[in-house]
Parts: structure tokens; C-alpha cells; sequence
């Protein structure tokens, strides 16, 4: 006897196996975005809620990846807006955070703690470029600019950032 799934099986289980692929660096992406661990939590549920209500809308226009840090970015600025996160201590330490897969070196942390210090525009296309490992076209899609606009907003952010790891600069 031969099971066939029902398109709502079908969904779950592409869910199941998105979560299973991307959990972990969503949550690293959000609580670094929200610097709130049980916000960045709540964001990543909220991720995929949202990504098993759009997955039949989801043409594969870019990866997945792109479109769940996409969508995760969003959650994150809709939480920011919300009149709840401006009274939520939001000072995040990297304890908190995920484990990484090796221990993070000193420089590694104050690197980090720096790029959590910075603009939003900043920090944004830095964690997707750098620590989602993105190119600068997913980056581009996920951010809904160009690529150029990546471009631009990488090399401002990486100024900024060399200055504030100088200790000349503020955000």
C-alpha cells in the first residue's frame, strides 16, 4: 500500500527540514539583530511561521536561505518598532548567543560587541555578508537594494567599523 501526502504534509515536512538546516544561523542573525535572546527566539518562530505561510508563494528567485534571512530581517524591525522593544533591556551579552563551533578567539568578541554597536544599515549588510556568508546579490534581495547598494553600504560599514574597533568613532 503506497502513503501519499496531502500538500499540507508536504509543507510541513519542507518546514521541518528548513528548520532543521537554518534554525541555528537565523538565531545567531536575530539575537545579534535584537541583542534580546528570548526576542531573537521568538523572532526565528516567527520566521518560520511566516515562511510556512508563504511557501507556496516562494518561486525560487534566490535561495532559501535568502528569502528565510530575508524574512527574519523583517521580523527583527517589526519587533524593533513595536512600542514593547524600546522597554526591553536589550544589552545582549555574547554568552547568550548560540554556541559557536570553535571557541571565538578575544579579537573575535570585540569584533562582534562592535558590530552589535552600529547603525542598523551598518550592522545589517555586515552579519548577512559576513556572518551568513551571503554574496552581495542575496544580501541585495534580502535587503530589497542592489547590489551596488550593497557595495556602498559594505564599504561605509567597514570604515565604520575600523574606526570603532580604533576607538575613534561612535555609531
Amino acid at each position: 500500500m503506497e502513503v501519499v501526502m496531502g500538500p499540507d504534509s508536504i509543507r510541513e515536512a519542507r518546514l521541518t527540514q528548513l528548520m532543521q538546516q537554518h534554525e541555528k544561523e537565523l538565531l545567531k542573525l536575530c539575537c545579534i539583530y535584537l541583542r534580546d535572546v528570548n526576542m531573537a527566539e521568538d523572532a526565528v518562530q516567527e520566521t518560520f511561521i511566516k515562511a510556512y505561510r508563504a511557501m507556496d508563494a516562494f518561486r525560487g528567485e534566490c535561495s532559501e536561505r535568502t528569502w528565510l534571512a530575508r524574512i527574519a530581517v523583517n521580523t527583527c524591525k517589526d519587533m524593533r518598532r513595536s512600542a514593547w522593544y524600546r522597554f526591553v533591556d536589550r544589552r545582549v551579552t555574547l554568552d547568550n548567543l548560540p554556541e559557536p563551533i570553535a571557541p571565538a578567539s578575544g579579537e573575535s568578541i570585540r569584533l562582534t560587541e562592535t558590530i552589535m554597536r552600529m547603525p542598523r544599515k551598518d550592522m545589517e549588510v555586515l552579519l548577512l555578508y559576513y556572518y551568513q556568508g551571503m554574496t552581495m546579490e542575496e544580501v541585495g534581495q534580502a535587503l530589497h537594494i542592489s547590489a551596488a547598494g550593497v557595495a556602498g553600504r559594505l564599504k561605509r560599514a567597514r570604515i565604520r567599523l575600523k574606526d570603532m574597533m580604533k576607538g575613534e568613532g561612535e555609531p
